[in-house]
Order: C-alpha cells, then structure tokens, then sequence
C-alpha cells in the first residue's frame, strides 16, 4: 500500500482501505479497473471517484505501474479452457472434429482442458458398439441425401489405418451437406432448450474415440460428464451405465478426467425430481469409489458438482455437497451465463453494471468453499456471454469479447483457477469457431490471450488527478486495465517480461502513461479492433490495422505486434481491446516459473 499511497495525489481515500481485486479510477468519461495485492477482503471492490480539478486544462494522463517484486495470484497454465456440448452428437458434426482445419484451431489454445459436457449431459447414454451407421441418433440418411452417412463411415475407415493422430480432410460437398443438416437440427435443439425438454443421446465407442482423438491431437485435456440423472428408486445414483464407458475408455487407455452431472439444481424441472446437496455429494463419493477401483482412473480428477448462477437455493445445493464430499473433488466448479441471449442487444456489452455481475458470484462460492475446504481451487465452467444458443450477429461478434476478456481478467485477478469457455464449436452463436471452420472474434482474442498472458497475477497502481464528484454522481468504470506476467511459452519475450491488457468501453480514446518500474521500457502493442463496415457487429477482426484469418487449413496466421518507441504514452482507441507487452522489464515475479 505504502508504493501505491505514492502514487496518489492528496484528496483520494488511502489505497489501505481499499478493499483488493479491482480498483476503479473513475472521472467523466475516464475510468480504471485494477487489481490490488490485499488478501485478507479479496474480492471486494470500491469505486475511487476521480475527476480533472478546475482549471486544469489539456488531458488528463492515467499513471501506471505495477508491482513486479510478487505476484498477487498464481493459476493454472489450463486457465483458459474449452467446453464442446454432446449436442454435437445429434446436429453431426462429433463426426468431423478430425478436420485438419478444426484441430489447427484447437491446438492455437492449447495447454487447455477440453470439457464435454452441457445441458445434454444428463440425456447422455454409452453404448459401446462400433458401427455408427445403424447406432447413430437423429435422422436418418433419407434426411438429407442417402448416400451421406456411407460417406462418414469411409472417411472412418480411412481414419483407422493413420497411425498417431486421425487427421481428415472432408470434401467440400460432404461439409456442405453437414451443414445443411446441423441447420435443420438447429432448429429441433433450440425448441428442446426453450422448452427444457431433452431428447436421449447416445454416444457409441466410435463417437467417444472421435472425441478423445481430438482432444489427444490438439493437446487439450478430455474431461467427461458423465450422466447424473440415472437414478435409482430410493434417488441414488445408478451407475451401470458410467461404469461402461469408464471399463471401455481405461481398456483405450484414455487419459481422461471427470465429472457427474451438469447444473444440478435445475433437476426438478428437467425429469420432476430434485437432487439435494447430501445426496449428489454421496453420488460424487460413490462415483470416486468406481475410478478407484480401475487401474488406469485410480488418481483421475474429479470436478464438481457445476452448479448454476448461485442463488439461495443453488448456495444451499453448494452447502449441502461441500459437506459430504468437499474433499473427494479435485475443484469445485459452477457456470454463468450474463444475458438472456433472445433479448440481448449490442449495447448490453458495454454496460459496466453487467460486466460486474460476476463479481458477487465469486463472492458467494468462495465464501462457501473457504467455509468448508479452505484454499480448495474454484473453477468457471460453461461462461459465455449469453444463454439461450446466444444471438447472431451479437454474441459472436466483436462486441462479445468486451465481456469475455473482463470475465478472463476478473477471474484471474480473484483466483479463480480455469474458466471453461462454451463452446468451441456448437450449434447457436456461443461458439469460438463457426460452422464453416472459421475463427470468429473471440476466438482470436482467446489466441492473443494465450500466447501473451502467463499465469502469474500482478497488482496494479494507479494515479492522476481527482476530486470527489457531484453528490448522487453515479460514474461507472469503463477503462479497465489487468497485467500478468508474460507467458512462458512465448519465446519472443525473455523471461521477466510483464504483459498489461487494457478494455476500454469509452467512446473516446484514453491515454496512460508508464510509470514506475515500466518506465522507459519498449512496449510491443496488440490492438485488436473490428474489421469491415459492420462495427462492433463485425465477425471479423484486424491486429495492428491488419484483418486476422488462417493462412491455411493447417496454419495460424503470425501474430505481429506494432512496436512503440520507450516512454511514448499509450494511446487506447475506443470500444476497444488491446495488449501491451512491456519488455525487458527483469521482473522479479516473472523471471521463474
């Protein structure tokens, strides 16, 4: 605090009393969101009213700077994850995650976990039989063209004589087709989501080995859910069906991870019974006592129990789990959703007030977890931006990633260890990738993030002019700075490198000034900014000036940063995100892993 106090001009309240996690410097049209190194409140954040005192003309200059001595956080290289609904298993495309194009794209995001699982999770049967053609869900071969499931069993056959990976490359007219029936079944998953109504899956020995192959050859981690609803008389969980699936996958030898049922506490309304908190907690119990009794799933991961937004009844759900088998999972986990993806509208993603929600979340589920399993590891699973198979042309646009980079820096600056994002690839417009292959914005942003940002958390200091506002003055933080040691990974930068990203929700530029320890240094800038005359809108993006798109089916385009000169101010654009990496800056923090 004593740094950060120097920083500060008289007149703004004592950084010490200043709650951690993120500290907001507001002015009219000027804000700051920060992340301050207090343990003791994590979580908790206060506005810091900042203003241009009269007189002062000319701009108004943000000073920065951040502790690089140690970080406030360390999470895990996995942070930024990915999710993939067993919805793929009835619109068809499970059968085309070999494509070259698609594990090029994957492979762009790894180390990350590949978590397989969604509202279909509990609807979802194992049935070990090879022959896709006569096992497959959904509509049959007359649906489309008669000849296309024959076409998918081919490609398989040619799949089993690779060696290592099963790489495909699907004729165009065969991905055409696929596309035609994955619309029709669109519309047939979104009514089963509207009205919470959902047909059985079955997911056969080919599909579950399509699915590990992709995994296993994008360098992503598989984690199962495997279906809760499976109950017996007395509301116990049967596992006949799981203990199936777990004796084929150890007979493959698969290295996967695992989970029981998805979202709980919505139970009643999908099959008219409930779950409580107890009862799942001796389901998970039971389900560790399965794993261990297989060699290969002895010391497997458990996640669980993925609960919903965590509201009183969803936090006693929490309560009543944590106390039976808080200690047999490996991470605790729930799922957030911010909009309602039918009413959701461009200017939803730039409202500070719900870029915020999730902080009250964290609140909740850390304050339960810490009650009972202190220092048990949290995780996000199933974010996206909005419910509902998102809306298109919106929740896969540009503006999305307002929300989805705030959710990464939030999340990490409150220690919050893997968020999952939903999906990867999925029917509705959540998704990183489209259904024609192609990287749409937040994909790109999820790249960028990946090959910049490292796991360690650093805190940071702000200061500039200010004076207390108007009384009823109501100014929301819309500029919102996050910073991290660079990635490991990325051999551009030497090791002691610091990388900041910076949101800025004003519709005017800002201007920040490095201070302190980043005085004076190279900084390598990557400002992403739409592409094209749609705007915010736009489902295409450009790096540096420069639109973004693979080279190749098999190739990722390189990442080029816009050098600027030392000490040169930095200049933000609005209704933009960008990425700063500051060089050679030999901090302590990050010159070891």
């Amino acid at each position: 605090s004593e740094l950060i106090r120097g920083f500060l001009l008289s007149g703004m309240p004592s950084p010490s009393s200043c709650p951690p996690g993120l500290l907001a410097l507001m002015a009219p049209g000027l804000a700051l969101m920060a992340t301050f190194s207090l343990p003791s409140q994590a979580g908790d954040r206060r506005a810091l009213p900042v203003e241009k005192p009269p007189g002062v003309k000319g701009r108004t200059l943000i000073l920065l700077d951040v502790n690089t001595k140690s970080p406030v956080r360390i999470i895990s290289e996995n942070f930024l994850s990915l999710q993939l609904d067993p919805s793929i298993i009835h619109d068809g495309w499970l059968d085309f995650l070999s494509s070259r194009r698609l594990v090029t794209l994957a492979r762009g995001l790894a180390p990350a976990f590949l978590r397989f699982a969604g509202k279909r999770t509990d609807f979802l049967q194992f049935h070990n039989v090879k022959n896709p053609a006569k096992s497959r869900g959904g509509p049959g071969p007359d649906y489309y063209l008669k000849n296309y499931e024959d076409d998918i069993v081919r490609s398989d056959i040619a799949l089993d004589k690779q060696k290592g990976c099963k790489i495909a490359q699907h004729p165009d007219i065969m991905l055409e087709l696929q596309r035609e029936k994955a619309a029709q079944m669109h519309l047939v998953l979104l009514k089963e989501q509207f009205s919470n109504t959902y047909s059985n899956l079955t997911l056969t020995a080919r599909s579950l080995d399509k699915l590990y192959n992709f995994a296993d050859c994008s360098g992503l981690h598989l984690i199962f859910a495997l279906n809760a609803l499976r109950r017996n008389p007395n509301n116990s969980w049967n596992s006949s069906n799981a203990l199936s699936l777990l004796k084929y996958s150890a007979s493959k030898k698969y290295n996967i991870s695992w989970e029981l049922g998805n979202e709980p506490n919505n139970y009643r309304t999908l099959i008219g019974r409930s779950v409580n908190g107890s009862q799942l907690g001796k389901d998970y119990i039971q389900l560790r006592s399965l794993l261990q009794l297989i060699r290969t799933y002895s010391r497997a991961n458990l996640y669980g129990p993925n609960i919903g937004r965590p509201r009183k009844n969803v936090i006693a759900l929490l309560e009543g789990f944590m106390k039976v088998a808080g200690s047999t999972v490996d991470a605790v986990t729930w799922q957030h959703y911010y909009i309602d993806g039918r009413v959701a509208k461009v200017t939803d993603f730039l409202k500070t007030r719900l870029l915020d929600t999730l902080s009250d979340q964290i609140r909740k589920i850390q304050k339960v977890v810490n009650t009972y399993t202190p220092g048990k590891k949290i995780w996000l699973e199933g974010v996206g931006a909005t419910s509902a198979g998102g809306m298109n042309n919106l929740s896969d646009s540009y503006a999305a990633g307002f929300l989805w980079l705030n959710t990464l820096g939030l999340l990490a600056s409150q220690g919050i260890d893997v968020v999952v994002r939903h999906s990867f690839l999925d029917h509705g417009h959540n998704h990183l990738v489209d259904q024609n292959f192609n990287p749409l914005p937040d994909y790109w942003l999820s790249l960028l993030y990946k090959r910049l940002i490292g796991p360690k958390v650093l805190a940071i200091h702000v200061a500039g002019l200010q004076r207390k506002p108007r009384p009823g003055r109501v100014i929301r933080d819309k500029l919102r700075i996050y910073a991290h040691c660079t990635s490991y990974h990325n051999h551009n930068y030497v090791r002691g490198s610091i990388t900041l990203y910076i949101i800025n929700l004003h519709r005017s530029r800002k201007k920040i000034k490095l201070a302190g320890t980043l005085r004076d240094k190279i900084v390598h800038q990557y400002l992403l900014q739409p592409y094209g005359k749609d705007g915010l809108h736009s489902k295409l993006v450009q790096l540096n000036g420069q639109p973004l798109a693979m080279v190749d089916d098999g190739t990722l385009p390189e990442l080029k940063p816009r050098p600027l000169r030392a000490g040169r101010t930095l200049v933000i654009p609005p209704l933009t995100m960008s990425f700063y990496v500051v060089k050679n800056v030999n901090a302590l923090a990050c010159r070891y892993r």
